[in-house]
């Protein structure tokens, strides 16, 4: 499925400091270096921000990463986790339309929302505050049919008990999640077969809903100041912004330092362009088609803009990376995915590769 990003973008993003606070925490979990490995959970704290995941937004945590914008863009549009339209002000409601479900009457669910919501999936009500859309198996098979809306599972559904929770969440109220039949969780629907002897001392809700109701955002969207945020693997707990700030006091004496939220790199300077030369050296220029990635038309683009050695192209910064990612007109993002500057090191140190053996014989 060919998906693209919204043809109408807000003009910029920004975390809430909170939630700056927490994404910059999640890139300490890993090696220097190595901070594109919370590229998921940086694209889904924006997403949980403001609903969707925008194109901004893919651009902010691209820079934050120190990652080619091409990079994000893969992931966001890979996994269909991330929205990249507009969903509900309210609630955005996923219909489980897999085997089990389908069979319990997914149909009826769906048929719901097309009433309620709009006819087409990804389209938003006339009041901008619901979304909706079939997905894939969400793995509550034993509750089926099942939606999840929010952040929560909504299980053991009817037709015209999802009509009523979409009223209620459309008059500003969050219906408890979990089985809507007076079910507990996943036993049989007759009832307890085994360890029946629990069944009298357990809890309101079964653990996930007692979350959820403990919690109380199953459809709200995050600023990072619900809960403290933690950062175990670095030893310390950092209170959101806001609510540090509110709890704040002038100390008689001097404190002892409080934790910070956990520093991470910096966002990179903007694109600049690398130095270039008006023409090659004595002797020729290099042959830029053994770096893999480039064909006669991106040498020949290469030496438009004044590179032609291998030398010149692995002395690039990331930031003049960046600018050569964004000037290679019809392969933007193409230095940065097939590693130019790395294979570029490797040639002028004097090294092969196979693909450049294949292309000195011309098989490539």
């Amino acid at each position: 499925m060919l998906r693209r990003l919204y043809h109408d973008q807000p003009a910029s993003f920004e975390f809430t400091p909170a939630n700056l606070a927490w994404a910059k925490g999640q890139m300490t979990k890993y090696p220097e270096g190595r901070q594109a490995s919370a590229v998921i959970p940086l694209l889904w704290r924006a997403q949980e921000q403001e609903g969707w995941l925008t194109r901004p937004a893919i651009e902010h945590v691209a820079a934050m990463l120190d990652m080619p914008k091409i990079r994000v863009l893969e992931v966001a549009t890979f996994y269909f986790m991330f929205q990249l339209q507009p969903v509900g002000s309210v609630a955005h409601i996923q219909i489980c339309g897999t085997t089990s479900c389908m069979i319990c009457g997914a149909e009826d669910l769906i048929r719901v929302c097309r009433e309620k919501i709009a006819p087409a999936a990804h389209a938003l009500s006339a009041d901008g505050k619901f979304s909706w859309e079939e997905v894939e198996c969400l793995g509550a098979c034993t509750n089926a049919p099942m939606a999840q809306i929010g952040k929560d599972y909504y299980e053991d559904l009817t037709a015209e008990g999802l009509a009523k929770l979409i009223d209620e969440m459309a008059a500003g109220k969050v219906p408890v999640p979990g089985p809507q039949n007076g079910r507990y969780a996943s036993e049989p629907l007759k009832g307890l077969t085994s360890l029946k002897e629990f069944e009298s001392g357990r809890r309101q809700y079964n653990g996930s809903v007692q979350r959820a109701v403990d919690l109380a955002d199953s459809i709200k969207r995050i600023d990072g100041t619900e809960v403290p945020l933690l950062t175990p693997w670095l030893g310390v707990k950092v209170k959101a912004p806001a609510a540090a700030k509110a709890e704040a006091k002038p100390a008689a004496k001097p404190a002892a330092k409080k934790a910070e939220a956990p520093k991470a790199a910096d966002i990179p300077a903007a694109p600049k362009k690398p130095r270039a030369l008006k023409a090659s050296r004595k002797g020729g220029a290099d042959d830029l088609k053994l770096i893999k990635g480039v064909g006669p038309k991106l040498e020949e683009l290469l030496h438009s803009l004044g590179f032609f050695h291998f030398d010149q192209i692995a002395a690039w910064t990331g930031a003049e990376l960046a600018w050569v990612d964004d000037n290679l007109e019809g392969f933007k993002g193409r230095a940065s995915r097939d590693e130019w500057v790395a294979q570029a090191k490797h040639f002028a140190a004097g090294g092969t590769t196979e693909h450049a053996e294949r292309v000195k014989k011309g098989d490539a």
